[in-house]
């Protein structure tokens, strides 16, 4: 059993019916008590760093969350601002991450960035993973996923590197640490490509 976690941020129904339509059995967990039982937790995110963490810290379920996850080792999705929650902290606001992943969130640089360009990071670009065994087992060397941003994740070490994008300049746009993975783009809205991807972390 897959749990969406519902703390009030992300596509989490739009995530849930791709399962669905996968036959993989998924469930949304809006309490703890619903986390119980599951084999992997998704964490989705849209908007603010700060927000988000706010209210995951008040929905009562970042203790029982880490439980599974940092406790029982279940593996574990962070999408788009999930994926960010899984630093240490965010040049967006002044909370603590879930620290599950040594880095830290930044703002893109713009000054460097062409004078047409400006934020957010939005639309559809190439993503290239380092390895392809398990996320990304049979997506092509630079599949095309979704995205919308303007902050990305800076890995304290290269070993959480999972993907990189280029949006002027080569960012990290998938970690990982062991069972716990992010991606900063939406799979859920990124067509045959996203659908493979949650289809394998459902098959991790």
């Amino acid at each position: 059993m897959i749990a969406i976690v519902d703390y009030g941020w992300g596509n989490i129904r739009a995530i849930a019916n791709i399962y669905r339509r996968l036959n993989v059995a998924v469930s949304i967990a809006a309490s703890a008590n619903d986390l119980r039982g599951a084999d992997k937790v998704i964490l989705p995110g849209v908007g603010a760093f700060d927000s988000a963490m706010q209210s995951l810290n008040e929905s009562g379920m970042r203790e029982p969350l880490e439980e599974v996850v940092v406790g029982a080792r279940k593996p574990a999705l962070g999408i788009c601002v999930g994926m960010q929650m899984l630093a240490r902290r965010s040049d967006e606001g002044k909370l603590n991450g879930l620290g599950w992943i040594d880095g830290e969130v930044r703002r893109f640089d713009v000054s460097g960035f062409p004078n047409e360009t400006h934020l957010p990071h939005m639309g559809w670009n190439d993503v290239r993973p380092r390895d392809s065994s398990d996320l990304f087992r049979d997506l092509a060397e630079e599949s095309r996923f979704y995205f919308l941003h303007s902050y990305y994740f800076a890995p304290a070490s290269p070993e959480y590197v999972l993907a990189e994008t280029d949006y002027y300049g080569q960012f990290t746009s998938s970690v990982r640490s062991q069972q716990i993975f992010g991606v900063q783009f939406h799979p859920e809205k990124s067509h045959q490509w996203g659908i493979k991807l949650l289809q394998n972390f459902a098959e991790l």
